[in-house]
């Protein structure tokens, strides 16, 4: 992403978005015809609306996850806007093939099953195309800019969309107003079909070929269902945005619930029936004319002076009175009264998509910063979701509404009771959807100093990201090492059952040592570990392990020693060193303690501190000094990863053994030569290790998660690198501690997907790779 975005690109993203508003312009424009001249009932009118909007709205979040996990070198977005604005295009031509002189239902049965694939094309063309740009910019204001640039562009549809009901009912243009709608309806999808490709075409991607996204195969058909449904969750559990969702539902569909009687009030209660002129045009294009060129300049201005929030407030405010001033100036014969409210209403739709989209791009953030997935394409498929839902249940009431106050399709004239009620119903409803909304808004929280404090942690974070953890140097055995070997072991070929057996073996012959991950699901670091939970998962990883290795003597770990004695297990315990003077004081106090106490085999000062760059060389050397005069008996190290070492000889010197940290995952190494990698790594360090001995303090290799270079994370390249270093450790007497026991979600935040998914047991406590058959587990 980008702060500042070139103006050819907002430009193209408001030309799809051009078409994106013109279909829906004109489909409400057209559908006139289906009452007015081909005699559907309120009914048939309702069930349009409803099962077309509905199909719809149930593919939008199926779509947004295809999407977001699409591998192509076109990126994830571009070729499906193509694909569906081809479809769009030319399903809409065919939608509106309609004759009077066919039956009611013949008509109702064959729009019906066009409407469903025109809608398949909206949702393939729309969920990618919204989601390019919530990608465009991370900038606060410029995601607004972008907004405004093409909701000011969109809006152009609701300008040229009503003329068409004059060319409709000129009898000098075409004979009768189906014919008008058969061809106006060929020549519309050509040129939004064109219209639409064009972010498809010249909005730039990256390619995703290398990602390691979700798979999109029938295996995975019902998984990706699931990853669906917990996206949905994840995103409706973040306050502001259900917020967004709710207050743009009960706005936007409010509107549209009586958006087609502006139509019928001009034409039977200002002229009674007798002809409407341009005026419906008018009333559509004027107020369209005000939200272009006038109102959505003014949001964009409100939003930077007030920010979005009572921007978005203040515009739905002064669009009540536009509403309740239309009860006063629909009058008889004089039907240019009416233009006085346009300006009001149209900040309520105008301030509507040009505030919200901004905002739910400041959401994802959010997101983000929870899960470290960047998921445009569901949050786009979700808010659009909330939209087209409620676009379904507007159209529903709009039949029913028609129903009830006894409107009667087709006929010259109608009542004054039923023009009364349409008219209360057309201010009414608007004004209450609205008021919902605001009180919805009233309490929204992210506003410019979060969202900018958000951005902030976020490029923190990817800053850091290489210094998070054991996420380290990419690359750096190639920068030390002239000629990586590359003739180390490597598993021949086996199927998905083979490799799940050979590690099932594996694991039951026990391992030297494992890595402990205490923190269980919904806890961070920093939570209080209870002694219940590691006991439970010191059950679980005990039968196969001799050793564990904690990391902290604080916060609960410091419980993690005594219990695993308790089960027979040694212990390499860890003093956790930071820039926390404070704490650092606690963590050595504790660790002491405990080794007095006989809990502790092997004695670590600090993980990965130098790494991090958080404190000097001399004073953790002074750190693990105190140590190891306080515990004479005990031998007393410190971890990192291995190049931190190789220039650091008072460090070497300082460690009564080294445990070093070997991540062949980090260095971008192919899978097939991971082992060779690891070989190297432990040569390269024994070479300055002043005889003593090198112990891998962790080692391992994700099962999903993003690519670092040629090391791909999968549930194969797991237990293949499993497999293997646990194999060469044996054979060569290494002494090895795999990272790690189980999976844990906090990591997220630092490593992102991947970070999530080094266990051998996954987050909720299930071994990751066994081996099933119809009657046994191995």
């Amino acid at each position: 992403m980008q702060n500042k975005v070139p103006f050819s690109q907002k430009l193209a993203f408001g030309l799809g978005m051009l078409a994106n508003q013109l279909f829906p312009a004109m489909l409400g424009i057209f559908i006139v015809i289906l009452i007015d001249k081909l005699g559907f009932p309120g009914w048939m009118l309702s069930a349009i609306y409803f099962v077309p909007k509905l199909f719809d709205a149930i593919t939008d979040p199926i779509m947004g996850f295809i999407t977001d996990n699409t591998k192509s070198k076109w990126g994830r977005r571009r070729q499906y806007v193509i694909i569906g604005a081809l479809i769009t295009g030319i399903s809409f031509a065919f939608m509106w093939q309609l004759y009077a002189e066919d039956s009611v239902n013949y008509n109702f049965y064959y729009f019906m099953f066009v409407s469903l694939v025109f809608y398949l094309g909206i949702t393939i063309f729309s969920v990618p195309f919204v989601a390019m740009g919530y990608e465009m910019s991370d900038d606060f204001h410029e995601r607004t800019s972008i907004m405004a640039t093409s909701q000011l562009i969109g809006q152009l549809a609701w300008v040229f969309a009503p003329w068409l009901w004059v060319i409709m009912y000129d009898v000098t243009f075409f004979p009768s107003a189906e014919e008008a709608t058969r061809t106006l309806a060929v020549y519309a999808a050509i040129f939004c079909t064109i219209l639409a490709v064009i972010p498809g075409i010249f909005i730039k991607s990256k390619s995703t070929l290398h990602e390691n996204y979700e798979p999109l195969n029938l295996k995975n058909a019902s998984r990706s269902f699931d990853l669906i449904i917990q996206g949905f969750k994840e995103a409706l559990q973040i306050v502001p945005f259900r917020k967004l969702c709710i207050a743009t539902f009960f706005i936007f569909n409010a509107f549209n619930t009586t958006a087609g009687f502006s139509f019928f009030i001009i034409k039977y209660y200002i002229f009674s029936g007798d002809g409407q002129g341009i005026w419906p045009t008018l009333f559509g294009c004027v107020g369209a004319l005000f939200t272009t060129f006038l109102i959505i300049p003014i949001v964009a201005k409100m939003s930077k002076v007030m920010g979005k929030k009572k921007a978005f407030i203040w515009s739905q405010g002064l669009s009540i009175i536009g509403y309740v001033s239309l009860l006063f100036l629909f009058v008889p014969g004089k039907p240019y009264l009416f233009l006085f409210a346009l300006p009001f209403i149209s900040f309520g739709i105008g301030s509507l998509f040009t505030l919200m989209m901004s905002m739910t791009s400041d959401v994802i953030d959010i997101d983000e910063l929870n899960t470290g997935k960047r998921r445009e394409g569901i949050f786009g498929a979700i808010y659009w979701w909330m939209v087209k839902f409620g676009l379904a249940i507007a159209g529903l009431l709009s039949g029913l509404i028609l129903s009830f106050i006894d409107f009667k399709s087709g006929a010259p004239t109608q009542t004054y009771e039923t023009m009364f009620e349409l008219r209360l119903f057309f201010s009414a409803i608007p004004m209450i959807g609205t008021l919902i909304a605001i009180w919805v808004m009233s309490d929204y929280s992210v506003d410019e100093a979060k969202a900018r404090e958000i951005s902030a942690e976020l490029a923190k974070r990817k800053a850091q990201k290489s210094m998070e953890s054991s996420s380290y140097e990419t690359g750096k055995l190639k920068s030390l090492v002239q000629n990586i070997h590359l003739n180390g072991y490597k598993l021949p070929e086996k199927t998905e059952e083979e490799l799940k057996l050979l590690y099932s073996e594996t694991l039951s012959k026990g391992l030297h040592g494992l890595c402990f991950s205490p923190y269980i699901e919904g806890q961070d670091v920093g939570d209080i570990l209870s002694a219940n939970q590691i006991k439970r998962r010191l059950d679980i990883i005990s039968p196969h392990t001799n050793w564990i290795r904690s990391f902290s003597c604080t916060e609960g770990n410091e419980l993690i020693p005594e219990i695993a004695r308790q089960k027979g297990l040694q212990t390499v315990v860890g003093a956790w060193i930071s820039n926390d003077k404070n704490r650092n004081e606690k963590e050595i106090q504790k660790l002491i303690h405990l080794a007095k106490a006989g809990l502790v085999d092997i004695a670590t000062v600090g993980n990965e501190v130098l790494h991090r760059n958080e404190i000097s060389e001399q004073e953790l050397i002074g750190y693990i000094k105190r140590v190891k005069e306080a515990i004479p008996n005990v031998p007393v190290s410190y971890v990192d990863a291995y190049y931190q070492f190789l220039d650091k000889p008072n460090l070497v010197a300082n460690c009564d053994v080294l445990l070093v940290n070997f991540y062949p995952f980090w260095e971008g190494a192919n899978s097939d030569y991971s082992l060779a990698y690891l070989k190297n790594m432990m040569e390269v360090t024994q070479a300055v290790a002043m005889g003593k001995k090198v112990i891998i303090a962790e080692t391992g290799w994700p099962s999903k998660g993003e690519n670092v270079e040629e090391a791909i994370p999968s549930e194969q390249n797991a237990m293949k690198y499993f497999i293997t270093t646990q194999e060469w450790a044996k054979n060569n007497a290494i002494e090895l501690f795999y990272f790690s026991s189980f999976d844990e979600s906090w990591k997220v935040k630092q490593e992102g997907t991947v970070g999530a998914a080094w266990g051998i047991w996954d987050k909720d406590e299930k071994l990751k790779f066994e081996l099933k058959t119809d009657s046994y587990v191995i």
